[in-house]
C-alpha cells in the first residue's frame, strides 16, 4: 500500500464517520402516520421523536461511498505501471471514474415523489429527481428506483471494465 492509497482510505473512513453522524431521516407525515416523509440530514444525537433513520438510502450511501475509495484505490496503485512509466488514462481508469462520477450524482440527485402517493399506489409514482439537499417537505425517496439506478450503473461499469480489460500474460 502506497502512501496515496492510505490517504484515500483515511478520506474514506472520514467520510463514513460523517454519513453515520449525518444519516439521512424520514419524519412521519402529518396527514398520516404510516407515510414517512424524507425530512433531511440531521446530526444523529439530535433526532426528534417524530424521525426515523431512513436505513435504504444510508445502506446505498455506505456502498456507493465504499465503491468510489475502492475505485481510488485501484487508480492510485504503483504495481499497474512500469517503474519510471507516466500514467496515462487508459479505458479502465476511464470506466472508473465514470461511475464513481455516476454514482455520486445518482445519490445528490435521487429520485422522489409525493409522499400522499405512497399509500394510494402499488408501485412508486415516479416525481421527479431533485437535489438532495433542496427537496421540498412533501417529497419521499423512492429508494426502489435508487437501487435500480446503482445495480445498473455497478453492473454495467464492472461489465465494461472487463471488457477493456488487458490481456498482458497472454500468449498468442
Amino acid at each position: 500500500m502506497n502512501y496515496k492509497q492510505k490517504i484515500s482510505l483515511w478520506v474514506g473512513a472520514f467520510n463514513f464517520a460523517v454519513l453515520l453522524l449525518f444519516p439521512p431521516t424520514d419524519s412521519f407525515s402529518f396527514t398520516d402516520t404510516k407515510a414517512l416523509v424524507f425530512a433531511g440530514f440531521h446530526l444523529i444525537f439530535t433526532l426528534s421523536a417524530n424521525e426515523v433513520i431512513n436505513g435504504d438510502v444510508l445502506f446505498l450511501e455506505n456502498v456507493v461511498l465504499l465503491v468510489n475509495v475502492g475505485v481510488a484505490w485501484l487508480l492510485l496503485s504503483d504495481g499497474r505501471y512500469p517503474a519510471g512509466a507516466r500514467w496515462r488514462l487508459n479505458f479502465q481508469d476511464a470506466i472508473l471514474l465514470i461511475v464513481a462520477v455516476n454514482l455520486t450524482v445518482i445519490l445528490l440527485f435521487p429520485p422522489f415523489e409525493y409522499f400522499y402517493a405512497i399509500t394510494r399506489a402499488p408501485l412508486p409514482t415516479f416525481q421527479g429527481f431533485y437535489f438532495i439537499f433542496m427537496a421540498g417537505p412533501m417529497l419521499t425517496i423512492v429508494t426502489s428506483l435508487l437501487y435500480l439506478e446503482v445495480i445498473f450503473v455497478l453492473f454495467n461499469g464492472s461489465m465494461l471494465w472487463l471488457l477493456f480489460k488487458r490481456d498482458e500474460g497472454r500468449l498468442y
